[in-house]
């Protein structure tokens, strides 16, 4: 595994700032204008501010910086020890509670491909774009990659020892967010240890990483320190906390579209069965789950509609003598794979450019919300088509994707919940 450093991170001085609740901010790219006005307006200090600044071109970013800054000045304290910070998050799904842990500290930086840090998503150059105008201006790493690595023992746990009183613990969302400092040198050094020999599979955040990267690149160049090491939060591929959900598909404005004559195609491929929209999550996630144990599944259904085709591949299935023969081994059985080749680009003629340029399809991480526009056309987008709904993507999928050197399709996994930003933050300036 690429070396670990603890480090001075900044953090909410909560007396000063406020609530936690009112300070914290999803990610980035899961907040549209409307959610993003509503998150600001908790707080003059929420950190919507600095990963969303307002305006347009250059001024936008030298905004976001501005607002980082008037941060560090009134509503941040830098801790005096380098630490480690060790996060919870405790969560419920389809009533039963989980509680994920993980740590954020410092990570050697190595573009994909060239270290032990993998990939299982392509980078689009827009959003990479985007973080990188907002890091150079800020010159701080302002939000957390999530990784993974294998520790099926939980060795890492044992390695940080006693937690102590935590430093946030905030309920936002229906999340609960506890965060612990770990500054025992002692500890930090059983966790770089035992982490030594494991690989790290970036599960969210690609284009963050690629461009804390590029940003080093440019720092080394200008022989300034610290360039060669990122923020990153970590959590165990091993956790019982560790939850997968699906990301459904939904097909609009694709010309001459036919549904029955795109599952009747498909029937050469897959077992059909046409059967009652599900009333519940609950039941649609049993039904593609009861599907997904005889093969590759899926589920189609037109909005209005009333019913759903459940596909499941055939027993006969075989990849090598479709256009999957083109792909490695890793990929072909997948289920978001076979969708994306032979209901996307060779059903409907959405092409892989479309695809990652969004041009047909709505990516919705809800259930609920696919389930409703599936139920009642419009609810929540305009023109949709077809709604697809997905099994989750196995974590062990996902780490043979990774280990043979692929990528999947864009969307294929949401690890929930998603790592908030505000929890800490990296400054890079020279005066830090």
């Amino acid at each position: 595994m690429p070396r670990i450093l603890p480090f001075r991170g900044l953090r909410y001085d909560l007396p000063r700032a406020g609530r936690a609740e009112d300070l914290l901010a999803p990610p980035y790219d899961v907040v549209d204008e409307a959610g993003r006005r509503a998150i600001a307006a908790r707080s003059p200090n929420n950190c919507i501010r600095v990963i969303l600044p307002e305006g347009e071109g250059a001024a936008k970013y030298a905004r976001g910086a501005a607002e980082f800054r008037r941060l560090v000045d009134e509503a941040l304290v830098r801790d005096t020890e380098p630490s480690i910070y060790v996060y919870h998050q405790t969560f419920d799904v389809d009533g039963r509670t989980y509680t994920r842990k993980g740590f954020v500290c410092l990570m050697e930086l190595s573009p994909f491909g060239e270290g032990k840090v993998l990939p299982h998503e392509r980078t689009l150059a827009g959003p990479r774009a985007d973080r990188l105008e907002l890091m150079r201006a800020a010159d701080a790493h302002l939000e957390l990659v999530f990784g993974l690595f294998p520790d099926p023992q939980r060795a890492w746990e044992q390695a940080v020892g006693d937690l102590g009183q935590p430093v946030l613990d905030a309920e936002l969302d229906g999340v609960r967010h506890v965060l612990y400092r770990v500054a025992d040198p002692a500890a930090i050094s059983a966790l770089a240890e035992v982490l030594e020999p494991k690989k790290v599979y970036i599960a969210d955040g690609h284009h963050r990483y690629t461009t804390m990267v590029e940003y080093a690149k440019e720092l080394r160049a200008r022989g300034r320190p610290g360039a060669d090491f990122g923020m990153i939060y970590l959590s165990n591929l091993d956790d019982p906390g560790l939850v997968v959900l699906p990301t459904h598909r939904l097909v609009h404005d694709v010309p001459s579209f036919d549904a029955e004559a795109l599952v009747d195609r498909l029937r050469a491929h897959f077992d059909v069965e046409q059967v009652a929209l599900p009333a519940s999550v609950g039941q649609l996630r049993e039904r593609l789950a009861e599907a997904g144990r005889q093969g590759t599944a899926f589920a189609l259904s037109v909005p209005g509609s009333g019913t759903a085709w459940v596909l499941s591949t055939r027993a006969d299935f075989d990849p090598a003598k479709t256009r999957l023969a083109a792909l490695p081994e890793a990929l072909r059985h997948l289920d978001v794979v076979l969708l994306h080749e032979l209901v996307l680009e060779e059903g409907l003629g959405i092409t892989k450019d479309a695809q990652e340029r969004k041009l047909n399809i709505y990516y919705e991480k809800s259930s609920e919300r696919a389930l409703e526009e599936a139920r009642v056309p419009g609810t929540h987008h305009t023109g949709v088509q077809l709604v697809c709904f997905m099994n989750a993507t196995p974590v062990g999928d996902v780490v043979a994707v990774c280990d043979s050197g692929e990528v999947m399709p864009q969307k294929s996994t949401f690890f929930h919940p998603k790592i908030p930003t505000g929890l800490v933050f990296h400054d890079l300036s020279p005066e830090s």
